[in-house]
C-alpha cells in the first residue's frame, strides 16, 4: 500500500523536529501513537528514515529524500485542495430587493460559480456583507463605505421617476428634476445613509433638502407608497419593468447624473473566487442582461 498522506505529514513533523515527543505535540497527537505511524511508515517504504539513539534523532539518506519529495507532495496537496473548495465553493450574494430572483441563474452562467442569494432590506446599505451574510452584493453607487468595500461597476443608467398616472407632470415625455425638487419622495430609511440621499437626487439639489412623503424598506413597499399618492421616486432605467403597477407611470429625469451598479465585496476578503467573480460576470458579458437589483 502506498502512504497516506497523514503518514507523511506524520513523518515531516518528526524530520523538521528530531524530536518525536516536540513532533507528537505539533500533531496534537500522542507520541507513542507517531512512533508507531513512522515504523509503519519504514515498514511500508521497506528503507530506514531516521537513525534513532537515546539521545537524539537523525535523518538517514533515504530520510533526507523522502523529506523533499514529502514536502512537495504535501505542497502541492495544500494548492489542489484549495482549488477544490473554491471550485465546489457556493458564494451568498446579497440583493436588496425580492425583485429580480430569477436572476440566479444568469449570474451563475456568467461567473462559473454556485451562487446562493442573500435578501437583505434597505436598512442594511451594505447588502449583507457587513454582517458577512453575504459574499458579494449587488449594489447601486454609491457603496456605504469606501474604506470598508471594493467594487467593479457593471453599467451606468440614468435615472427614470416614479409617479402616479393622474400626476400633474406625468404627461411630459421626460421630466426636468427641478420640477421635482418641491415633489415630496418615498425615501428609503435613514440607516441606508448614502444609498438615500443619492435616490433622493440630493446630489442635484444644491443643498436643498428633500420633502419625505413616506419611508418604505423595500421595493414592494415604495410601490405601494407610490400608489398611495404619498410621494414620487427616482428609480434606474432598467428597473422601470419591473415597477409596472395598475396607476402608475414613469418617465425619464433630466438634470441628473446616472446612476452606477456594481458588484461589491468586502476590502479584507482577497480570496480568488471573490476576485474572480467580478471579472467573469464582466467577461461573460452579464452587464447587458437584465437588471440585477431593483431600485
Amino acid at each position: 500500500m502506498d502512504p497516506h498522506l497523514r503518514d507523511l505529514r506524520y513523518f515531516v513533523a518528526v524530520a523538521e523536529e528530531l524530536h518525536f515527543t516536540n513532533a507528537a505535540q505539533r500533531l496534537h497527537i500522542a507520541q507513542p501513537t507517531l512512533s508507531r505511524q513512522i515504523r509503519q511508515l519504514e515498514r511500508q517504504l521497506d528503507v530506514v528514515l531516521f537513525d534513532r539513539n537515546q539521545r537524539s534523532v537523525a535523518l538517514t539518506v533515504a530520510g533526507k529524500e523522502l523529506l523533499e519529495g514529502a514536502r512537495k507532495i504535501l505542497e502541492l496537496w495544500e494548492v489542489t485542495n484549495v482549488a477544490l473548495q473554491e471550485a465546489g465553493e457556493v458564494l451568498r450574494v446579497g440583493i436588496q430587493s425580492s425583485i429580480g430572483r430569477g436572476l440566479i441563474t444568469d449570474l451563475e452562467s456568467a461567473s462559473g460559480h454556485r451562487l446562493a442569494l442573500h435578501s437583505a432590506s434597505w436598512t442594511d446599505p451594505s447588502s449583507g456583507l457587513a454582517g458577512r451574510q453575504a459574499d458579494l452584493a449587488l449594489m447601486w453607487l454609491p457603496v456605504p463605505d469606501t474604506s470598508r468595500y471594493r467594487w467593479q461597476v457593471l453599467r451606468t443608467e440614468p435615472r427614470w421617476v416614479l409617479l402616479p398616472e393622474n400626476h400633474a407632470l406625468a404627461g411630459q415625455e421626460s421630466i426636468d428634476f427641478a420640477d421635482l425638487l418641491d415633489e415630496p419622495f418615498v425615501a428609503m430609511p435613514a440607516e441606508a445613509g448614502a444609498a438615500r440621499d443619492f435616490w433622493l437626487g440630493s446630489d442635484a439639489r444644491a443643498g436643498r433638502q428633500a420633502r419625505i412623503g413616506a419611508e418604505a424598506a423595500t421595493a414592494e413597499e415604495r410601490l405601494e407608497a407610490v400608489s398611495l399618492g404619498l410621494g414620487v421616486c427616482l428609480l434606474a432605467e432598467n428597473n422601470v419593468p419591473m415597477y409596472r403597477w395598475p396607476g402608475l407611470t414613469a418617465r425619464p429625469v433630466t438634470g441628473l447624473a446616472p446612476c452606477e451598479l456594481a458588484v461589491a465585496w468586502r476590502a479584507d476578503d482577497d480570496r480568488p473566487t471573490i476576485l474572480e467573480f467580478a471579472a467573469r460576470v464582466l467577461d461573460g458579458g452579464f452587464a447587458e442582461q437584465e437588471p440585477l437589483a431593483a431600485v
